[in-house]
């Protein structure tokens, strides 16, 4: 099957729709999730996460890059063994890296879960981490070297397949051993995930086995060349990666602590969190699974051009992709805005899904055109910008949190007002960085005003009519559907209206 697969288009096509199915799987299960264990396990879920990230980035994140780009090396000079080494060298690092990295944290559980994350009642959960990590690193290694390869076709179907063992493995937990304290919900949590990465790294190691052997005794003199060639790109990645995870988690555990700080109790605290963090956040995330398969298309197409030096295929790339985003982005977050808060009733259990949603669409449509501009900047070579542009973002999230979250009557909305700060910077920043880079003159009507305006009106018209019909006694889920419908209709004949080719966002995928 990965043989078949190595085309662009073909993997493309076939990752994207995996990755559709495993991304409507992944909310199903939070949503099963949240309204097993409530908003305050939730949040106490949510402070481990940035945690996890860490943890990967210190031990795994570089070493996975180095492994999918010497792996595409070797292949292309016919070296089989010589990629089989390099995975083998990149395992061995990972785990000496870990060992006292893992160490650390399990000694230091306590003071951690105390001092750092301000909740003494997530250290189980904690201290699990450690194997699950340990595994997904073992994962990501035998995935990345498929990834280098140009196989798509194992890494997706297990990584699908781990959604599914993930969702039995955390609920069947859940259902078993519940009603229990906050803290053993968390590690349950935290012991299903370990169930599935034992399944994925398991699974990947033996089709890694059954494709490529045992590595051939190699020639010793190249050894210390290997690993040069390792560390050169493991730690540039590895401690860009480390700096961006290290403020996601100060900011993340910042946050219920600040909450407490205004007036809040901590099970209040962590409880906003989680509905923030841990339900809206998601729930806005659903309606873009698209945008992984616009990066995924647009990475290779820009590098090609680049390397051909076609400056004008380059320019004509970034900004069809660009366009399909904001086409797709803004009306789904315009819609989101109008079916958000009934959605969020049904499915979470929870009013308080709906607060913030006006906000955070904008900020989640934001971070969705920057996410294709830093792919396309990723693609021509500009990762240090990127990653300089994140960092300073995350920063700015973090000062917001740090001087917003503790004022009384502010809280979350704090947050939230960091969230559009940061994401308009990164967005100015990468619209800049782009056009001085590659030499486009972004075109912010077709952009941004067109689908903008389109999305305005038809969010406002169609958010009246759902009103309307709940009203007139017509329950959320049939007045969502025909305010769905002429949502769509009144969208695409407002764009047509303005000039821009509704169908304009396929373009960019051929």
């Amino acid at each position: 099957m990965g043989e078949r697969l190595r085309s662009a288009g073909g993997g493309a096509l076939f990752l994207t729709a995996l990755s559709c199915v495993s991304q409507l799987l992944g909310f199903a299960y939070r949503v099963a999730l949240s309204r097993l264990v409530g908003a305050e396990v939730m949040g106490l879920y949510q402070l481990l996460m940035p945690v996890y990230s860490v943890l990967l980035s210190l031990t795994a994140v570089g070493l996975t890059s180095a492994v999918s780009n010497l792996t595409a090396r070797h292949m292309a000079l016919g070296d089989r063994s010589g990629a089989g080494r390099t995975l083998s060298l990149c395992l061995r690092a990972f785990f000496l890296a870990l060992l006292p990295v893992g160490a650390a944290v399990i000694a230091a559980s306590d003071a951690i879960s105390v001092w750092f994350l301000g909740d003494a009642r997530t250290q189980l959960g904690l201290i699990l981490l450690v194997p699950c990590v340990a595994l997904t690193g073992v994962e990501n290694c035998h995935k990345h070297f498929f990834y280098g390869a140009g196989l798509v076709g194992p890494p997706a179907v297990v990584e699908l397949l781990e959604q599914l063992v993930r969702t039995l493995a955390v609920l069947g937990l859940l259902l078993a051993f519940l009603p229990q304290y906050p803290e053993r919900a968390v590690g349950l949590i935290v012991g299903g995930m370990v169930i599935c990465e034992v399944f994925s790294a398991c699974t990947l190691a033996a089709l890694y086995r059954r494709r490529m052997g045992r590595p051939g005794p190699g020639d010793r003199g190249s050894a210390g060349a290997r690993r040069r060639q390792v560390a050169a790109i493991a730690l540039p990645v590895g401690f860009n990666a480390l700096l961006g995870n290290l403020l996601g988690a100060a900011n993340s555990t910042l946050i219920p602590q600040k909450l407490v700080e205004g007036g809040l109790t901590q099970s209040r605290a962590v409880s906003r969190f989680g509905v923030v963090c841990g339900m809206t956040l998601p729930m806005l995330s659903l309606p873009i699974v698209f945008l992984g398969a616009i990066n995924l298309v647009l990475a290779p197409r820009l590098a090609r051009a680049c390397a051909l030096n076609r400056r004008e295929e380059v320019r004509r790339l970034v900004s069809r992709a660009a366009e399909a985003v904001c086409l797709l982005a803004l009306p789904a977050m315009a819609l989101m805005v109008v079916v958000g808060p009934d959605l969020g009733r049904v499915l979470f259990h929870q009013a308080g899904v709906g607060e913030y949603l006006v906000p955070l669409a904008a900020a989640t449509a934001m971070g969705c055109l920057c996410s294709v501009l830093s792919a396309a900047l990723n693609a021509v070579g500009e990762q240090r910008a990127v990653a300089a542009i994140s960092l300073l973002g995350g920063a700015v999230q973090l000062a917001f949190t740090l001087a917003l979250v503790p004022r009384p009557g502010v809280g979350m909305a704090g947050f939230v007002a960091g969230a559009v700060a940061s994401g308009g910077l990164e967005l100015a920043l990468c619209l800049w960085w782009t056009a001085r880079r590659t030499g486009l003159r972004p075109p912010l009507f077709r952009w941004l005003a067109a689908p903008g305006l389109a999305s305005l009106l038809a969010g406002l018209t169609s958010n009246l009519l759902f009103r309307v019909l709940k009203d007139a006694g017509l329950a959320p889920v049939p007045a969502g559907l025909a305010a769905l419908a002429f949502f769509l209709v009144l969208y695409l004949s407002a764009l047509q209206a303005q000039g821009v080719e509704a169908r304009a966002f396929l373009r960019a995928l051929r």
